[in-house]
């Protein structure tokens, strides 16, 4: 049998990925960070009742030891992060101890206790930070000059990755993951945000939404689609760095205007930007080349960015016609 193990199986890609890697037959186990809210740490995992968890952190070595001893997988994804990219700015310190140092340890691990395994890094579109190919695109080749602490943390976490695959023959694997989003996105993200308030509104329940900048834009995918293409990488026999993305890319401003118009509403009569929004180092335009993975590994999403946009309105009007809190 095929054994997982999820770093960040509690969040939004660790929820899907373990549904999926259930559905294939798997035996599938993570570590959640220990949090005085029970619900919180389980609210996307509680309706999964065959996996195994343990409390765990990438900043302690000796619960990774542990849980690597416990788990022995032949598959290790490491989802998980402060991915938030702007609270990075606020938690430079913490962002760099998680998504850099976290990703050593996890890695010290690997290679001493399961090098037999594979190992799947979710490396993220961030690291680009504001280059791109003269196409309008971003792909390996793109120069990696990353604008926050969030994606510096996770460049070195990249180059980690290859330096690991490479120095000690592991097969260890990078995906960079363009914006990916879905219902269990956490609201505080641009698109939940954007989705929630707006059916708040729609409701009366709220009045105005405050943003950052309405001008940057983002290759927006599916989190559904996106953990497919990480089980795809982690099938090949030789390892590698891929890149995942649709090629589309929209502005903010473009998103509210999507998601207010199909709930009849003018998105300029509800939104403002507040400078406690922006970021200090703003990067603008983000869009992913991945001929490659569709090419060689047949990978192509199955949502469009408005059928993902109407799933995630769905969610949040049934969310509100059910009692849910705002």
């Amino acid at each position: 049998m095929k054994k997982a193990f999820i770093v960040g199986i509690a969040g939004q890609d660790g929820s899907y990925l373990a549904e999926s890697l259930l559905e294939k037959g798997y035996k599938v186990s993570g570590i959640i960070r220990r949090n005085s809210t029970v619900e919180h740490q389980r609210n996307r995992i509680s309706h999964l009742g065959d996996i195994q968890l343990e409390y765990g952190d990438l900043n302690d070595p000796t619960s990774l030891d542990r849980a690597l001893r416990l788990f022995q997988p032949t598959e290790i994804y490491n989802l998980g992060a402060q991915s938030h990219v702007r609270i990075s700015f606020d938690v430079p310190q913490f962002t760099t101890q998680v998504n850099s140092l976290g990703v050593l340890n996890l890695l010290e691990a690997y290679r001493q206790l399961a090098p037999e395994a594979k190992f799947y890094q979710a490396s993220s579109s961030e690291m680009f930070g504001n280059s791109i190919d003269e196409d309008l695109f971003q792909r390996l080749t793109t120069p990696m000059n990353p604008v926050s602490p969030y994606g510096c943390s996770k460049l070195y976490g990249f180059h980690m990755v290859k330096l690991y695959r490479n120095s000690y023959g592991l097969n260890a694997n990078n995906g960079i993951l363009f914006n990916h989003e879905s219902p269990r996105r956490g609201s505080n993200f641009v698109t939940n945000k954007v989705v929630k308030t707006a059916v708040q509104i729609k409701l009366k329940i709220s009045k105005k939404l405050e943003l950052g900048n309405l001008d940057s834009h983002r290759d927006w995918g599916h989190s559904w689609d996106y953990v497919r293409a990480m089980q795809l990488i982690m099938n090949q026999d030789t390892p590698d760095d891929w890149i995942v993305s649709t090629g589309e890319t929209r502005s903010v401003r473009q998103l509210c205007e999507y998601v207010f118009g199909q709930l009849g509403l003018d998105y300029q009569d509800f939104v403002s930007q507040n400078p406690k929004y922006l970021r200090p180092n703003e990067l603008e335009y983000l869009r992913g080349d991945s001929s490659r993975i569709r090419n060689e590994l047949g990978w192509k999403p199955k949502y469009t960015f408005e059928s993902m946009m109407d799933e995630m309105i769905e969610h949040w009007q049934n969310h509100f016609a059910n009692g849910g809190e705002a």
